[in-house]
């Protein structure tokens, strides 16, 4: 296990103790409870699924158990997500619930899984359920991201713009969650100037901030502007993520660090190979697809992705691969969940009437 960024910052002591905690006392499911705890955070921050697999590791022994508490539950649930089993995450959240439907983060993360799924009516509900439990302003937080997942973008920016300046809202992880939506509802809205404002504040000063770091570099490359993405997606030890993105900029910048990047990408899903990974991450699909790698081999990823999760990022990238095959059926699946749920932004509009024309023409 590299360096985490996080255990750099000074991080690395609390997070050995509880390590040695929970290996001096194998048995004590509180102590393997509070080190998976941290070592998710550490990976849902610095985008490293490794760091699952060692959450994963640390619950190992009650994995297959039908009882827990509820503090089991959710953190077995988190995980699960976290590698792509959605159903079983979504069991174990709402186990949680049952036991003890007093803890807000258990009612949050269920409306994550619920829009992942684009269930949106249960991610209403939930949302109406927050509000009424935890106050106003959870609820609001709630109800602006689902606002711009559902076609309401300009509904959410007054609730953010509000949520950030709350005193009770000023923790690194509740403004990065924050800061990050906030700046998506301003890019679905058509705009990425003022998102990526927002997201370049946000990174100074919360340097590790990797979701926010990922977004701002993708929204400079979708925005042609490659040495503001190089610059922010150049950082020590980057995710897979951040390291595609940097590969897309070197490639329009032609600064002669593609193929040394690219190998790096070719090096990191060899090994990933090697330790038998099945999940389909997004950085092998937008290497696959943006650097024209292996684009059948990426939109076969992506429509399989697509029955696992809804999410705007997948979308774009299965319509892309579909159109540069022109194979529009692929990617009819994004147009009906667009029609479901209300969802565009500026980037998925014109892939989508793009589409829309080839499948036309195509009968």
């Amino acid at each position: 296990m590299p360096a985490s960024l996080h255990a750099l910052g000074g991080q690395s002591a609390a997070l050995r103790e509880a390590d040695l905690a929970r290996r001096a006392a194998p048995g004590d499911i509180d102590k393997a409870l509070d080190y998976a705890r941290a070592v998710f955070v550490l990976g849902l921050t610095e985008g490293d699924l490794r760091w699952y697999g060692a959450a994963r590791a640390a619950l190992a022994p009650w994995w297959d158990a039908r009882a827990l508490p509820a503090r089991g539950h959710y953190l077995r649930g988190l995980v699960r997500q976290g590698f792509h089993d959605f159903a079983g995450g979504l069991q174990d959240i709402n186990a949680a619930i049952t036991l003890d439907p007093a803890q807000p983060e258990f009612w949050s993360w269920r409306f994550s899984l619920h829009l992942l799924a684009s269930d949106m009516t249960a991610a209403a509900a939930d949302c109406a359920e927050i509000a009424q439990r935890f106050g106003a302003d959870e609820g609001n937080a709630c109800r602006a991201t689902l606002f711009y997942r559902t076609g309401r973008a300009a509904e959410a920016l007054p609730l953010f713009d509000a949520l950030v300046r709350k005193s009770d809202y000023q923790g690194e992880l509740t403004q990065g969650w924050l800061r990050f939506h906030q700046g998506e509802a301003l890019r679905v809205a058509g705009q990425p100037d003022r998102a990526a404002q927002v997201w370049e504040q946000h990174l100074q000063a919360y340097p590790r901030a990797h979701g926010v770091r990922l977004a701002l570099a993708k929204l400079y490359n979708e925005q042609r502007q490659p040495d503001r993405a190089r610059r922010v997606a150049s950082v020590k030890s980057p995710s897979d993520a951040l390291l595609v993105q940097s590969l897309l900029a070197s490639r329009a910048l032609n600064d002669g660090e593609a193929e040394r990047l690219a190998a790096q990408v070719e090096g990191r899903m060899a090994v990933q190979a090697e330790r038998g990974e099945a999940m389909i991450e997004r950085p092998q699909m937008v290497y696959y697809i943006r650097t024209g790698r292996d684009v059948p081999r990426g939109l076969a990823l992506a429509v399989q992705n697509w029955r696992e999760q809804n999410e705007p990022a997948d979308a774009v990238l299965l319509l892309e691969a579909a159109l540069q095959l022109n194979q529009p059926t692929a990617g009819e699946p994004v147009l009906r969940w667009m029609a479901a749920t209300g969802y565009t932004d500026p980037v998925l509009a014109p892939l989508a009437g793009k589409l829309q024309a080839q499948l036309k023409g195509a009968r």
